[in-house]
């Protein structure tokens, strides 16, 4: 167990090609880009990092020029204060990496905890993308009990330097990846397991998924939700054992402009086990936003 190197451990990382890092905000990142013509940001969501996208990204790519980051921590990229690993915090360091590279999304799309990350940043004005995409998002706090205790328990993990090493050491063990995936009621195919288990045995990655843990907040980002004037797809699946399609539901209610697409059959890593699929999806809502803003009267 160690943490990751780029020397070592990249070196049949997913479209390596696409690799560069770039200093922003503080830290070094590791970013990807691919492809011509509008632009596309990718974020992933908790505990990933850009190989997330390894089958989605180069699709994407033939329509798209096309940017994917590791989150603070995750991943290649250098972790920042604890504190910063917060919703607003990262939104405020990934525009910060966006300024450095001249990036202006027109189109974002978010796995999870990055679909939040990517709403905070609409809201605060930090990028203004014509359709912001979420993938199985993380929108809602747990509810109950759950609620309550996951935050003070992260962050007493968080507390004892030691628990991302036994984290990792446990996940070195046979199945322990396998186990995890399978909780998401996803299906993915070997060498993706295979790089979820280089990350899982990265103490540094994981302490960092565990921050993020311990300082997330949801409650002012469905606060502000109402603001929310970019264009929303929400794109659920329905087998999610992580995040219920309900939560899909219970979002629209709050940004009634949203469409929903409910895929059947896959669980929150979706667009692991079926990237055409959902690239089919996202690229068939650029072209509706444009001919619903050109057909809008004017003010």
């Amino acid at each position: 167990m160690s943490d990751l190197v780029w020397s070592r451990d990249g070196r049949d990382w997913p479209n390596r090609d696409a690799s560069t890092f770039v200093e922003a905000a503080g830290l070094r990142w590791h970013v990807q880009r691919m492809g011509k013509g509008p632009s596309l940001l990718l974020i992933h969501g908790t505990g990933a990092a850009t190989h997330s996208w390894r089958g989605l990204m180069p699709i994407l790519a033939g329509h798209f020029a096309v940017l994917a980051l590791d989150l603070p921590g995750h991943g290649f990229t250098q972790s920042p204060s604890s504190q910063r690993l917060s919703l607003p915090g990262m939104a405020s360091d990934i525009s910060r990496l966006l300024h450095t590279l001249a990036a202006k999304p027109e189109i974002a799309v978010g796995h999870s905890a990055g679909a939040a990350i990517l709403a905070r940043m609409c809201l605060d004005g930090k990028i203004a993308p014509r359709l912001l995409v979420s993938l199985n998002g993380a929108f809602m706090p747990f509810g109950g009990v759950a609620n309550h205790l996951l935050s003070p328990l992260a962050k007493l993990l968080v507390l004892n330097p030691l628990v991302p090493r036994l984290f990792a050491r446990q996940a070195a063990a046979a199945g322990a990846v396998e186990r995890l995936i399978q909780n998401t009621g996803s299906t993915i195919d070997a060498p993706g397991i295979a790089l979820y288990r280089k990350l899982v045995r990265s103490p540094a990655h994981v302490a960092a998924a565990l921050r993020m843990m311990a300082n997330w907040r949801l409650e002012p980002l469905l606060h502000d939700l109402p603001r929310l004037t970019t264009s929303l797809l929400l794109i659920a699946a329905a087998n999610d054992r992580s995040i219920s399609p309900d939560v899909t539901r219970q979002v629209r209610e709050i940004a009634p402009q949203a469409e929903i697409e409910l895929v059947p059959g896959l669980g929150h890593l979706a667009h692991e086990e079926r990237p055409q699929l959902i690239a089919n999806l996202i690229m068939r809502y650029p072209a509706q936003t444009s001919r619903a803003s050109e057909s809008a009267p004017a003010l």
